[in-house]
């Protein structure tokens, strides 16, 4: 039996996935601040990879892209297994 046949009863159970962008530290004040509209400055240029996690294992990384007006990732790279 190979081993995506004994995998194979797992495929439906449902799993979060993360995608992350960046990770960045604000005071309070400037969070109290924050309305609708606000934009936030992150740290990452356009273009970068942005990391994947499922689990809060990363499983690889990814590039936003925008298809048919919603907001996606397509993946560039899958991590190693260890």
């Amino acid at each position: 039996m190979s081993m995506d046949e004994k995998l194979a009863h797992l495929a439906d159970i449902p799993i979060a996935i993360d995608v992350e962008l960046d990770r960045k530290r604000f005071r309070l004040a400037e969070i109290l601040q924050w309305k609708v509209g606000s934009v936030l400055k992150l740290d990452r240029s356009a273009g970068e990879n942005i990391d994947v996690r499922v689990g809060g294992t990363l499983i690889g990384s990814g590039e936003v892209v925008v298809l048919e007006g919603n907001v996606g990732v397509r993946l560039t790279d899958l991590a190693e297994p260890y």
